[in-house]
């Protein structure tokens, strides 16, 4: 009879190890398709704010309205990095970006004076930039030869991020609906073990809520747990690949990564107490005959 009783505890024990692990490991999965995500983003605003814009300068533009040219797009809020390139200076960069044989043949330097400057992301749009040409073509009217920046490839940097981002966010949403059922499969197939102490519980005279609290607490710290897990496991994939591949430190964003760690957290407990106070709310509904 001793014997029975210890085998009958050990099965009225719910299979909390099992669950927090598989929750774990969805919403480790969670996490990675998520920082992808926002590195995407992250990624996009990187390439468009490294595209250099050129205000090529007229021959002998007079220095002072050139440092009125410059102190003009420094002030421009979303303008940064703003810089007056002297011919010398272009020709040094020049030369050390392609061949100098050039030099045989020309005696004067031919490159021209520039205003180069940057522009944030959220601003480099073709429309955005035309409306600042023109707007430094009219202030600054004989001053600037030429407004350069290389249209082709804002609207293909900014094809291909609106196009990767739609297509993110649509796995992402399936991802969350896949990881909200893999997760109450998931505490339901936990809590079937412990129908049979539910229901007992109930019999003897405890009422629905003395029943349900404890277990929802357990349901709280075992989402608490699983979070924590999976948010150190996302955060070590991180660092190996950010050691394996270095150009990804660019795309470091603390404050993006606290966001996705939160939605983690927020995630696993929500839906871990969700499934488990659902689950023995059906139980406690159920006949006993019904649990067999």
């Amino acid at each position: 009879m001793a014997q029975f009783g210890k085998a009958s505890s050990k099965r009225g024990k719910p299979t909390y190890a099992y669950a927090i692990i598989g929750v774990s490991l969805v919403l480790f999965l969670f996490g990675i398709v998520g920082w992808f995500f926002l590195n995407l983003r992250k990624t996009g605003d990187y390439v468009k704010e490294n595209i250099q814009v050129h205000a090529w300068l007229n021959p002998n533009a007079p220095k002072k309205k050139i440092d009125s040219l410059k102190t003009y797009i420094t002030a421009i809020p979303y303008a940064k990095d703003v810089r007056y390139v002297t011919k010398e200076m272009a020709m040094e960069q020049w030369n050390k970006d392609n061949d100098s044989s050039w030099k045989k043949f020309l005696d004067a330097n031919p490159l021209p004076e520039s205003i180069d400057f940057y522009i944030k992301a959220n601003y480099v749009q073709k429309d955005s930039l035309d409306r600042l040409s023109a707007d430094l073509l009219n202030q600054f009217p004989g001053l600037i030869k030429e407004f350069q920046f290389p249209t082709e490839t804002i609207t293909q940097v900014s094809k291909f991020v609106k196009t990767a981002a739609y297509i993110f966010l649509g796995a992402a949403i399936l991802l969350t609906i896949l990881v909200v059922f893999s997760i109450d499969n998931t505490i339901r197939l936990a809590m079937y073990s412990n129908r049979f102490l539910i229901k007992t519980m109930q019999m003897v005279g405890a009422t629905r809520g003395f029943i349900a609290r404890p277990i929802n607490i357990r349901a709280i710290i075992n989402g608490l747990i699983a979070s924590g897990i999976a948010i150190l496991a996302v955060w070590f994939t991180i660092m190996v690949i950010e050691s394996l591949a270095p150009s990804f430190k660019v795309l470091h964003d603390n404050t993006s990564m606290l966001l996705l760690f939160l939605a983690i957290i927020i995630l696993g407990i929500s839906i871990t107490l969700i499934s488990t106070h659902r689950s023995v709310i059906k139980y406690l509904r159920m006949k006993l005959d019904d649990l067999y």
